[in-house]
């Protein structure tokens, strides 16, 4: 069972090495496909987004207090736009959402 693990590591890095160096080989040329540009441009923003959005929601142990501090930072980073405030605001109200009585 122990010699399966390696093999396990050793496909994982093989796969991981080819979806890095196959673009790398076959795309000599500048992207100059808006479509293609615009997708490659928000792929970063997505996936951090789909790894970020439920531990938001679960790391208060109560979803209601995360989903709480999900829309006050929302609202406050739709009208200040300061990171710390929001970061700070929304800290504030998933602790003191998880004393309401309520949630």
């Amino acid at each position: 069972m122990t010699h399966n693990i390696y093999i396990y590591i050793i496909l994982a890095g093989a796969v991981s090495y080819l979806l890095r160096m196959i673009p790398v080989t076959l795309l000599k040329k500048p992207i100059k496909n808006v479509y293609i540009r615009s997708f490659l441009y928000y792929v970063p923003y997505v996936t951090l987004a789909v790894m970020t959005f439920p531990a938001i929601l679960t790391a208060t142990g109560s979803v209601t207090a995360g989903l709480l501090a999900l829309i006050v930072g929302i609202i406050l980073a739709w009208t200040t736009g300061s990171l710390p405030l929001v970061a700070a605001v929304c800290c504030i109200v998933a602790f003191a959402a998880g004393y309401l009585p309520l949630l």
